[in-house]
């Protein structure tokens, strides 16, 4: 795997080294429903290491003997300033910009994990598992409310969905998580999938698009 640098789209390079990715499930209530999850009443929170952030661009490797790998598309958040115990309406300031990510999710694992009660790493952590696009420098006046994100796979629109629709907003999240997690610059958070998840396979060729502001191409190995 070759070590991830954070990069915007102007190919200027972030000054900070990436550190952990604070990851939102079910932030979406039709992916809840697809996968027969409740609908959260807070956010649901874990956590990615630095280890598993990769360049989308380059090809996506999916682990050998794991069972399917599923694709779950995000708008990514790249954290520029420290956050802690911050209020809602302060969040926006710390946010350098704006990109796409892919949660890669070991579905038979983590169902099989959640099955015992364990965490979700093991399915979910492991190197590789965070494609992750170049940033859009952040506008402070951008509406999150009123960004798309689709991901086609093999020329069919697999995800599409509104940020709008999330049931958290990206204001309440930052503050939600920096209560728990203190966020420092070089940070990523993703902010949840819309449903339309599935396995992916080699030969898989993938455009993840970000309204008008992203559009990445990439192929599965």
């Amino acid at each position: 795997m070759q070590e991830y640098r954070h990069f915007f789209v102007d190919k200027t390079a972030f000054p900070h080294m990436p550190g952990k990715v604070v990851c939102v499930g079910r932030n979406y209530a039709d992916h809840a429903k697809e996968l027969g999850n409740a609908v959260p009443s807070s956010p649901l929170l874990f956590i990615k290491p630095a280890t598993a952030l990769t360049p989308m661009s380059a090809p996506i490797s999916l682990p050998a003997g794991f069972g399917p790998c599923h694709h779950e598309l995000e708008m990514a958040l790249l954290i520029g300033q420290p956050l802690s115990k911050a209020k809602a309406a302060d969040c926006r300031a710390a946010i350098a910009g704006i990109g796409l990510a892919l949660d890669l999710t070991l579905r038979e694992l983590q169902d099989e994990l959640k099955e015992k009660g364990h965490p979700w790493e093991r399915a979910k952590s492991f190197d590789g598992a965070c494609p992750l696009s170049e940033f859009v420098p952040f506008d402070a006046a951008m509406d999150f409310s009123s960004l798309t994100l689709r991901l086609s796979r093999n020329g069919l629109v697999q995800q599409q969905g509104s940020c709008g629709d999330m049931l958290f907003s990206v204001e309440a999240l930052l503050s939600e998580i920096s209560d728990s997690f203190s966020l420092k610059p070089g940070d990523v958070v993703l902010t949840g999938t819309p449903a339309g998840v599935g396995p992916l396979s080699a030969g898989d060729k993938l455009i993840a698009e970000l309204d008008s502001l992203l559009r990445v191409e990439t192929i599965v190995n």
